[in-house]
């Protein structure tokens, strides 16, 4: 007669049949362990998101980006990391030529990023877009005496920029970036005169660049965007003061468009539940997960089903380079080694 099985008992006689390295693999495809450089609170409830929707397990360690990058070089083999997240395509790009990576082939990922904003073999993904602007005081500065980054060379900014030290792989990019477009020579020269209008040696992150502004120690900075969205959304009234003070100027609109990067995701080397691993990157490419994501650390979707934040919104419409991105970590070597030449320290 026949008799329905429970669960457990299918699972018991499954557990007969398979080979013990099958059912190892089934109960390892349950979690997924994760290397993140973004903040706990920025990926975390991603991650309890995803668990609750797919039932995979997670483990999840963060740290400073280059910290992770070596810990993943060191361990090789032995590494638990399924999943690799990290901001900059230069980093990603790092990772990449470092060998911790694996070129994965997800149907999903590649119909929603578009090429530019991912490796173009595949090895890493873009997983929210990021802008570096200009931002100038609103009482000293008229928007319409701002046009481009390559204008920022002009003698009338001497002593009146402030920006962060070449050792910032954000300004490694950007340098990267107009390198793509101008050429080593050119784009030399231009970092020649940007660094001769610094208004101070180089110091702190790009909220100190935009406090730096507003306490009148500087008229323009380069920043990227979500600091200034920070500062606005800040408890603290000072900090709003700061971002009240502030204008958001786009460069480069009637050219390639303002610098864009990404922060990315890649599926390890050495992945030991790579299944899980690519339903995760999966996962943070959903229109929800971007949406939420976008809303909490105030960068732009990189899906076109998704909607940017109101407060995004608000700094208005623009044009952005659609540089593949690849391109600023391929470049990076060059620029880091220009920015020297230019005394940018």
């Amino acid at each position: 007669m026949y008799r329905r099985l429970s669960v457990f008992k299918l699972f018991v006689l499954a557990s007969c049949l398979l080979p013990l390295t099958a059912i190892a693999n089934l109960v390892q495809a349950q979690e997924v362990n994760v290397y993140s450089a973004r903040k706990e609170a920025l990926i975390l409830p991603l991650l309890e998101k995803f668990k609750a929707e797919t039932g995979i397990g997670f483990n999840l360690i963060t740290a400073k980006a280059d910290e992770l990058l070596k810990r993943l070089e060191s361990e090789g083999h032995s590494t638990p990391a399924d999943v690799f997240i990290t901001t900059d395509a230069g980093r990603l790009q790092r990772a990449k030529e470092a060998g911790v990576l694996r070129a994965v082939s997800i149907a999903v990922l590649e119909t929603r990023i578009p090429p530019n904003l991912r490796d173009s073999e595949n090895y890493w993904f873009g997983m929210s877009r990021r802008a570096r602007v200009i931002f100038y005081a609103r009482d000293r500065v008229e928007a319409a005496e701002l046009s481009t980054y390559e204008a920022l060379s002009d003698p009338r900014w001497k002593g009146r920029i402030c920006i962060r030290s070449s050792s910032n792989i954000y300004n490694q990019s950007l340098v990267a970036s107009m390198i793509e477009a101008h050429g080593v020579d050119k784009t030399e020269a231009w970092a020649r005169a940007l660094v001769a209008n610094f208004a101070r040696n180089p110091a702190g992150g790009d909220t100190d660049q935009l406090r730096a502004v507003a306490a009148g120690q500087c008229d323009i900075a380069i920043a990227n965007t979500y600091y200034y969205g920070r500062l606005i959304k800040s408890s603290r009234e000072s900090d709003r003061k700061v971002a009240e003070s502030l204008g958001l100027f786009w460069p480069n609109q009637d050219g390639r468009g303002a610098h864009l990067n990404v922060s990315g995701a890649a599926v390890t080397q050495h992945a030991k539940h790579p299944e899980a691993a690519e339903r995760l990157l999966e996962f943070m490419a959903s229109a929800e997960s971007q949406t939420w994501y976008g809303e909490v650390n105030l960068e732009y979707p990189v899906t076109e089903d998704a909607q940017a934040s109101e407060l995004l919104k608000s700094f208005g419409e623009f044009k952005g380079d659609d540089l593949n991105l690849s391109r600023l970590g391929e470049n990076n070597r060059a620029a880091v080694q220009l920015m020297d030449r230019a005394g940018w320290r």
